[in-house]
């Protein structure tokens, strides 16, 4: 009996929940991406820089003058590479210098660039709080700011003023200060400890400031803290510098200026009962800036929209957008062409003027069951534009760093998974800018005991030194079969047999041997059966066999220096097969 020639349906995405395998696509070198039906090889990755010190808990990429600058924050360090635009050749690290700043295991860093006026510059903005082990941390930490490129970090908020002290407790400034106000901190000029201002009155030309404890009477220099020290962390709404924490802690600087925190323009607000632990800017349109906060269990937006009450001007207007949302956790928020996507604890959600679900049929069961709840804080996003994907990293099983990562393909609507690829053992990254490459750190020591940063979507191969290894791929097909409704089909067809392949044409764009297994088994809950690989090149027209199984797939991979592959129409010749089943019934 001659065999029926068919077209295999390749369907996109992983099938990790309920019985039925729809599509699979795992590997254990670099993993599959597909693209309407379409299967392709993920692309390799370079070691660019071998030397982190630690595990980054946090990162920044920002470029100047043809040079790209990476900051990686972690337990102890702050530490800064720099690299070519073009080609990721550079150099570093070098620690940055830090004042304020504690050393601690449970350092999760937020960043933000911004320009600060006080300083005439362009400046890094780092928060290390100690929020890695608890979401819910509730220790303040300062925001920490810096001149950028590789200038020292120190609190922000503080800043200096000359004048003189007299009775003790008055200091009289000869210009004008607008940056000084009651609560601030005040050290030097011979006053005690714990001195704050009382008040601060500007003049015609001279500004009078009351302390709360005398100093030292005559000329003085007086150190003035803002204590802005938070929980949560920071970022910018330009040109405002935000920060965020306890009780629903939202503050923010007057307009691009990180010292000053007492003009009309700076605000401080408690919006939620629960801490503040992630913000980001929003595209706000005519409310402009715009920003999405999230607290433990509510969702708030906060928008500069100037309104006249009585004599005063309120600056910043706050939306509750949801008060039942929740967070996996401060890392896992990523903005894509103006839409933010974000982990909940139990699935994932979008903002697009309103939060909707994300409907994930595919693996949304297998991460949750998976993800090892107890490291939570170390799941981390990540975005690739090219291919229209966002990556979120994370610790599966009892593992205590990121081992494996689900990807959702905006672009297609699908989701697929990195199926524990070494790729995937990831702990923080940037994504591409000025700088076409992601940049990605890892969580394993390499051979001289340091952590490596890599740089992704380069090539086919796996580059570290002058070490090029292979990196394996491969997809497997949805589950064929008579039983299973042929070859693209959900259904049963209604002929209860086992299906015999006899040939298998392939349509791949290839460079490099590839192989195909046949595997699937007898009965709904039977083991695998995986045949023998069948290698073909690219000039292969056909590969012969004869395989059989109740339930079939087709896994095909590619582990070849250089090896590459893009898949087409796969044509099988195929057959109605034997009526008896394998396994003990």
């Amino acid at each position: 009996m001659a065999a029926n020639v068919i077209s295999l349906a390749i369907k996109p995405g992983i099938q990790r929940d309920g019985t039925l395998l729809d599509a699979t696509a795992t590997a254990d070198g670099l993993w599959v991406r597909f693209q309407r039906g379409r299967a392709r090889k993920i692309g390799g990755y370079n070691a660019i820089f071998l030397n982190a010190t630690e595990v980054s808990r946090g990162m920044v990429m920002q470029s100047q003058e043809g040079l790209n600058y990476v900051y990686s924050g972690s337990a102890n360090y702050l530490q800064q590479w720099q690299t070519a635009n073009d080609d990721g050749v550079g150099s570093g690290p070098i620690n940055i210098s830090l004042s304020n700043f504690t050393a601690n295991v449970n350092n999760l860093w937020q960043f933000d660039v911004g320009y600060n006026d006080a300083a005439a510059a362009l400046q890094v903005v780092a928060h290390p709080g100690q929020n890695l082990q608890y979401i819910d941390n509730t220790i303040n930490t300062p925001v920490l700011s810096g001149s950028f490129p590789g200038g020292s970090l120190s609190k922000v908020g503080v800043f200096t003023a000359t004048g003189t002290i007299s009775t003790g407790t008055t200091f009289t400034i000869a210009s004008l200060n607008y940056i000084i106000g009651a609560g601030q901190t005040v050290t030097g000029g011979g006053v005690p400890a714990n001195t704050t201002v009382v008040i601060s009155v500007v003049g015609a030309s001279t500004t009078v400031v009351t302390l709360s404890a005398a100093g030292t009477n005559g000329a003085q220099t007086l150190t003035f803290d803002n204590n802005i020290s938070v929980s949560g962390g920071a970022c910018m709404l330009y040109p405002y510098l935000f920060v965020y924490g306890n009780n629903g802690l939202i503050q923010n600087c007057s307009a691009g200026d990180f010292t000053n925190w007492v003009s009309a323009d700076s605000n401080a607000n408690n919006v939620s009962a629960t801490k503040i632990v992630k913000g980001i800017a929003l595209r706000g349109g005519t409310t402009s800036p715009a920003g999405l906060f999230w607290s433990l269990d509510q969702l708030t937006r906060v928008t500069y929209a100037p309104t006249t009450v009585g004599t005063s001007t309120l600056f910043w207007r706050y939306d509750i957008i949801s008060t039942q949302t929740s967070i996996m956790s401060s890392q896992c928020v990523i903005e894509y062409d103006g839409i933010i996507y974000w982990v909940a604890v139990d699935r994932f959600l979008m903002y697009n003027g309103v939060v909707q679900e994300i409907t994930n049929n595919t693996n949304l069961n297998y991460f949750f069951d998976n993800l090892n709840y107890s490291q939570r804080q170390k799941v981390w996003a990540a975005k690739i534009p090219r291919w229209g994907e966002i990556w979120w990293f994370y610790p599966s099983g009892d593992s205590t760093e990121c081992n494996n990562a689900v990807i959702y393909n905006v672009r297609d609507q699908l989701w697929y998974d990195a199926g524990f690829a070494s790729g995937a053992a990831r702990s923080a990254g940037v994504f591409s800018e000025v700088f076409r490459y992601p940049i990605w750190g890892d969580n394993v020591v390499n051979t001289d005991n340091e952590y490596t940063l890599w740089q992704h979507e380069t090539g086919t191969n796996q580059v570290y030194l002058t070490n090029v290894n292979a990196v394996q791929s491969y997809f497997e097909t949805n589950n064929i079969g008579w039983v299973t409704g042929g070859p693209g089909q959900d259904q049963v067809q209604g002929a209860n047999r086992w299906m015999r392949i006899e040939r298998v044409e392939p349509d791949f764009i290839q460079s490099g041997d590839m192989s195909v297994v046949v595997t699937g088994k007898g009965y709904a809950d039977d083991v695998d059966v995986a045949s023998d690989p069948y290698v073909f090149s690219s000039s292969t027209l056909k590969v012969d066999m004869r395989e059989q199984r109740r339930e079939m797939r087709l896994r095909f991979e590619s582990n070849t220096f250089n090896g590459n592959y893009e898949t087409g129409k796969i044509l099988l010749s195929v057959n109605v097969g034997d009526e008896r089943s394998t396994g003990n019934p």
